[in-house]
């Protein structure tokens, strides 16, 4: 793999060259991303739909959208926040001043993920050339076609020492991760986010990982029931539920199981999730599709549990009468199926998903007040929401990461340029004065003086 290193080597060059420190280069660079994603829209469009069956109208708002916005954000924001920023000086260091420099951490690494081929690749990228840094991109060979668009897209318009794709598998990857980069982004599962961690503390190399878990949705009493259904439902099977913040299940108060599930049930229906509607994709691939079969256990299907491996579909499933024993609660689904869990008491459910991994979202349906501060207060999860399923992605400002199992570190808005810089605090101090309390002889009257100074 000497093409690699030769890639990676001639990135550093330039970024040693600080072309990419200048706003206006980064700035230049966004617009001609947008540009070449505006002139390339139907290919975007075509290779997804090749590798998924996902549709036009849903590429857009889930992935495309998502990163014009992105780009338009940090055009607006990325010379407020590559400027310096004054901070207050100690007493101990007067006449000075003191401030923090934002800048580039320099090659990174990114390692997108098969399920939002587009928007998990090239979100961290636009983040990574607002922060200033080169850009060494591997999509998910997975969806190939995706793969495929966005390299030809990327190096044909880019100075490959500037922005590059890498496409490949394992090997590719492997090689990649050899490398000595000084970022590496990864969005996948955790298994595979171990190896990217165990590579990058090699090098000492910081890493953001974006990763997964069983997403809980907690569903109250007193909650608005059909609200609640519509929203989760959407939420659950939005990319036939493979997104890494769908709910992974359901928890539901016992009095209200019932009329959950026939909802439920009634919303599936009426939402008409087919590939023909534009709506619902396939599996991405057959181990998927086979590993996602054996985990629906024909005794616990309330609705759905049908599928055709030919076409890579299944679909929308609930399962019911499900416990935290099941295999299906064992590892993140990222698929159509959701299990349903009926509790009594908030504090006891409330402690079973504690006892757990902590996942990348968590969401809670409820009018009580009490019972909502209880949820986010004592469950640690990445991010989520409050009566509602999957938007808090689209709102920048938020960030988006996770928390112990579930990953290090946030991006989106500001928070992506950070995941690619390194704030450098710097003390600026006068030379018209030079105070004798820290240099020999060490008195005890320079000691009393300190002390009042410092405490």
């Amino acid at each position: 793999m000497d093409n690699i290193q030769e890639a990676v080597n001639l990135q550093r060059e330039f970024f040693q060259s600080n072309t990419t420190k200048e706003v206006a280069f980064r700035i230049t660079q966004l617009r001609k991303l947008e540009s070449v994603l505006r002139e390339n829209e139907d290919a975007l469009h075509e290779a997804i739909y090749k590798d998924f069956k996902k549709s036009v109208f849903e590429n857009y708002t889930t992935e495309i959208s998502l990163l014009y916005h992105d780009i338009k954000e940090a055009i607006k924001n990325v010379s407020k926040w590559s400027k310096k920023k004054r901070v207050r000086t100690n007493l101990a260091n007067l006449p000075a001043r003191s401030y923090i420099i934002p800048e580039p951490l320099g090659v990174s690494l990114i390692i997108g993920a098969w399920n939002y081929p587009y928007q998990l690749s090239l979100a961290p990228a636009i983040a990574a050339i607002a922060a200033g840094n080169t850009v060494v991109l591997k999509p998910s060979e997975l969806p190939i076609n995706t793969s495929n668009a966005m390299a030809k897209l990327i190096n044909e318009n880019f100075n490959p020492n500037f922005f590059k794709v890498v496409e490949g598998g394992v090997p590719e990857t492997t090689a990649l991760l050899n490398q000595k980069f000084d970022k590496i982004f990864f969005t996948g599962s955790i298994p595979v986010g171990k190896i990217v961690y165990q590579a990058a503390a090699k090098n000492l190399t910081p890493v953001t990982l974006e990763l997964g878990g069983k997403s809980p949705a907690i569903i109250t009493e007193n909650c608005d029931l059909k609200i609640t259904v519509k929203r989760l439902i959407w939420g659950k099977f939005l990319n036939a539920g493979q997104t890494c913040i769908a709910p992974d299940y359901v928890v539901v108060h016992r009095s209200i199981k019932d009329q959950f599930l026939e909802m439920a049930k009634q919303e599936i229906e009426e939402s008409k999730f087919l590939v023909e509607e534009d709506n619902y994709v396939q599996i991405i691939n057959d181990a998927n599709v086979t590993r996602l079969i054996s985990l629906i256990d024909a005794d616990k299907i309330y609705t759905g549990g049908k599928y055709n491996t030919d076409t890579r579909i299944i679909e929308p499933t609930i399962l019911t009468d499900i416990t935290f024993d099941h295999e299906v609660m064992e590892d993140e689904i990222f698929g159509p199926i959701l299990p349903v869990i009926e509790y009594d008491e908030l504090d006891a459910i409330i402690a079973k998903i504690k006892e757990r991994p902590k996942p990348l979202a968590c969401y809670v349906f409820t009018k009580d007040s009490e019972a909502k501060q209880k949820v986010l207060d004592q469950i640690s999860f990445g991010g989520g929401a409050v009566n509602d399923a999957v938007m808090h992605i689209a709102n920048s400002n938020l960030g988006f990461g996770g928390v112990g199992d579930s990953g290090i570190g946030a991006y989106h808005g500001e928070h992506g340029f950070r995941a690619f810089s390194h704030y450098k605090g710097i003390l600026d101090k006068a030379t018209w004065i030079e105070p004798n309390l820290k240099y020999h002889p060490h008195t005890k009257s320079k000691l009393k003086w300190i002390k009042r100074l410092i405490g």
